[in-house]
């Protein structure tokens, strides 16, 4: 009785099924469709996938979500191992989307920022004429280097590296990592704040220039630039996004320079003799000679050359080098120029900051300390 139930079970499961299936049921026969026979064991190895415990490609694999964004995309997450295996956390960021010549000119930019107006009474008068220009070749060539060998490094290990820690930690471990993202915050952090400062001292030249009465004081001046580099960095939020403000920061670096220069050797023609002997004593000659090579190492350092070279497009290692040699040659010419001047013009008593130095028409210190300011902006960014 139970066996006939259970026909009756199958037969209605079965009435749109196979009816060479249904037929067997109702011959009252359960037998289990016989399985093919096992291959002979061959002492040949099967090269199969199946082997390998490797899956099957499917025909047509859905896109995922990975494999949809390309490196040209706006945002890309971009997992990180270090050197244990252990996963860095993943982060966004904007690469490949600018040229070698829009990065060389971020690059050069940077380096002939208004701090470029401090090195002759800040390189120069510590070291002299013979230690500051070999110290300056010596930094420029041991710079362009280092900052090679780092462009090299950015696609290590067949990943992009986009910022200092992801390399660190891919190559020496998550305690490199964490120690590299702190010192990387603190080198900026201090950075930033010299360009607030600088910033400052630029808008309080000009505020000089039209009543000297000392009512606002250097912290005020550096309170209002402050305030305008955070609104500047929440309307450009990442380097991309510079585009043509690229152009506004080489023309302002250009005013103030070319400026600097001019008023420099008119300066100089007209001055009598100067003294390049270096002042001060032994002792403190070893402080201001430490103090200029550590100027000279920051001079054409950036701090964040990876994150700089995530923005650069395919092939991303030779772009880069494209861009650095073009900050090494070009675009450290103007800084040359004008810090060579500003100590041929007014010697030991050159000032740390060149447009405090120099006389002439007030327009044009006005137009240079305002193109400073300006220009510091931007290059904070």
């Amino acid at each position: 009785m139970a066996f006939q139930l259970e026909k009756r079970k199958l037969i209605g499961t079965t009435n749109s099924g196979n009816p060479s299936k249904i037929a067997e049921i109702q011959g009252g026969t359960h037998k289990l469709a016989a399985s093919p026979p096992s291959p002979p064991l061959s002492a040949e190895p099967q090269e199969t996938s199946s082997l390998l415990g490797e899956e099957e490609p499917m025909d047509n694999p859905a896109p995922s979500s990975s494999s949809s964004s390309s490196s040209s995309s706006t945002k890309h997450l971009h997992p990180v191992e270090d050197g244990g295996g252990d996963a860095v956390p993943d982060t966004a960021h904007q690469i490949s989307q600018d040229s070698w010549f829009q990065v060389g000119f971020v690059l050069t930019t940077g380096i002939n920022s208004a701090y470029v107006l401090g090195y002759s009474g800040t390189v120069m008068v510590p070291l002299g004429w013979i230690g500051g220009t070999i110290g300056l070749v010596l930094a420029t060539a041991l710079s362009l280097y280092a900052n090679i060998l780092v462009a090299k490094l950015h696609e290590f290990g067949g990943k992009r590296h986009i910022r200092y820690r992801d390399l660190a930690g891919h190559v020496y471990g998550r305690k490199i990592y964490s120690l590299t993202w702190a010192l990387q915050y603190v080198n900026l952090f201090m950075i930033n704040t010299g360009y607030i400062i600088l910033a400052g001292q630029a808008l309080k030249a000009v505020y000089v220039l039209f009543r000297d009465d000392h009512i606002l004081k250097l912290p005020y001046f550096i309170a209002m630039a402050g305030f305008v580099c955070a609104i500047f960095a929440f309307a450009i939020p990442h380097l991309s996004a510079l585009g043509f403000w690229l152009g506004f920061s080489t023309a302002f670096s250009l005013i103030y320079i070319i400026s600097a220069i001019i008023l420099s050797f008119q300066n100089g023609m007209d001055a009598p003799p100067r003294e390049y002997d270096v002042p001060g004593s032994s002792g403190s000659k070893i402080f201001t000679t430490v103090g200029a090579a550590a100027n000279l190492v920051f001079a054409f350092n950036t701090g964040m050359l990876p994150e700089i070279q995530a923005t650069v497009k395919q092939p991303v290692v030779e772009n880069m080098k494209k861009a650095l040699y073009f900050q090494f040659t070009v675009g450290v010419l103007p800084m040359y120029a004008v810090t060579f001047m500003g100590y041929w013009a007014f010697g030991s008593s050159t000032s740390s900051y060149l447009l405090n130095s120099i006389s002439g028409p007030a327009w044009v210190k006005i137009m240079a300390n305002l193109a400073a300011f300006l220009q510091t902006v931007i290059a904070l960014h």
